[in-house]
Order: C-alpha cells, then structure tokens, then sequence
C-alpha cells in the first residue's frame, strides 16, 4: 500500500429514495466535490444508500410475525414484526438475550438483528426500517460497471457498513459487497522482513478501505454516505467480498 491515502467525503449528496441512480448521484457528488478519480480509486458507499435505492424498505404494518417471532421476540424484548424480518433474513440464530440478537445473516455476515435498521430512513404513513440489500457484491459490482462507463478509469466500489465487534465497544465500518479490488489479499508464504515464512496472514483489504472511509462518513447525521479513497494500491488479484466470510467449518466458536 502507499503513502499519502486520503479519504474524501463527497458533498452535496441528496436523499436517496427507491429507483435513485446512484451512478448519477456519486458522479454529481464528485462534480460538487472538485476530485477527479484515477485508475485504482475506491468509491466507498453507505450499505444505507444501496439498500435505499434497491427499495429494502419495509413498512412493519405490512409484517405478520410467525409463531416463532412471537415466541422470540417475548426473549429478546423486541417488536415482533422487526423480529420476524430478522429471522426472514437470516439462516441462523446464534444468541437471544433480553435487547440483544445475534443472527447469521442469509449472506453469511454473523451480526445483530441482521442488519436490520430504523436509524437515517425517512418515516412513512407507519414506522419503516431497512434490510440490507439482496446481494452487496452484484450492488457494487453494478454501480463499478456503470461509473466506469461514465468516467473512463478502474475505479473499485465497496459497498460498506458499520459492525461490532467481538469483545470490543463500538462499530467500524466493514464491507458488506465490493468490486474491482481484492478484498481479502492472501499474503500466506511470503517472507516478512526477517525472512521468516507468513504461514497465516490474510489482509481483509476491503475492510480496511472501509474503515478509513467510515471516519469521513460519520455514523449520525453528516448526511456523507459516500467517500472516495485515493493512494491505495495492490498487486493482488479481484475478490469480492464474499471472500472475507468464513466458511462455517472453520466457526472456532460452534
């Protein structure tokens, strides 16, 4: 990686809503923003803006628990209808206390309350929360293809959000969806600088990319939700993001 990366907040990013182009959007905001995206830049996106544009909004009147939502969210002391697009999203619940659930999300992403959000979505005739979208690499797999097109440079798209951690206070941003860099980079059997073989080292890249970002982003109301990363650089081959999940055989945890 080089030196001098910078993380640049695009401005003048309007409200998306459902059917929003959000190629139209980020090429405005960096029109407004006066930066000029090179070969290996990254355009960071707020999993928010993609779930919005993509129209994950759910109005919870619409939403009829099942018996075990029901049963489930007396444990948990949540809103049974959030509680059943939980378990809608998801393959696995993996812990249920009173304010806290912990689900593996159906894309593999082991999180609370599968992503599911009611922060930053604008309010309807009834409460609205949003899921994440569909598929968050085939998101930024689309919006890379399109800017692309339009600017004539290899410009890499992360599609991010912020997570806890394990044992850890407080969220960082993550990718969810990323494409044209590679989002984990294998450095297994390299030498390190004594000589020494690297038997276990693998770089989640695009998480990395992302947490810069989540620090021009901003978690509340700066209204910032895309950013674009300069001075990265890489020699390793395209993965998505899909690449950073690990497989459940290699759960320590089960």
């Amino acid at each position: 990686m080089s030196q001098g990366i910078t993380f640049t907040a695009l401005q003048g990013i309007k409200h998306v809503v459902p059917g929003d182009d959000l190629a139209a959007i980020a090429l405005d905001g960096l029109r407004q923003t006066g930066v000029q995206p090179r070969d290996g830049d990254v355009l960071v996106v707020a999993q928010k803006v993609v779930s919005k544009s993509e129209g994950r909004i759910v109005e919870l009147d619409s939403v009829q628990p099942s018996p075990r939502a029901l049963e489930l969210a007396q444990v948990v002391k949540k809103d049974a209808r959030l509680v059943e697009l939980v378990l809608s999203e998801s393959t696995d619940v993996l812990r249920a206390i009173p304010n806290v659930l912990i689900v593996r999300h159906r894309l593999g992403y082991v999180m609370a309350n599968a992503g599911i959000d009611h922060s930053n979505v604008e309010g309807g005739a009834g409460e609205r929360v949003l899921l994440l979208p569909l598929d968050a690499d085939a998101s930024a797999a689309a919006l890379r293809d399109k800017l692309t097109a339009a600017l004539g440079c290899g410009l890499g798209v992360v599609v991010s959000d912020s997570f806890g951690r394990p044992w850890r206070n407080g969220v960082v941003n993550v990718a969810l969806g990323s494409a044209g860099l590679p989002a984990l980079i294998d450095r297994r059997g390299e030498k390190d600088m004594f000589g020494r073989t690297l038997e276990m080292t693998q770089v989640a890249f695009a998480d990395a990319i992302a947490a810069g970002a989540g620090l021009a982003m901003g978690e509340g109301a700066e209204g910032t939700p895309l950013v674009l990363a300069q001075g990265l650089s890489w020699r390793a081959p395209e993965r998505n993001a899909q690449s950073l999940i690990r497989p459940l055989e290699e759960d320590l945890f089960k």
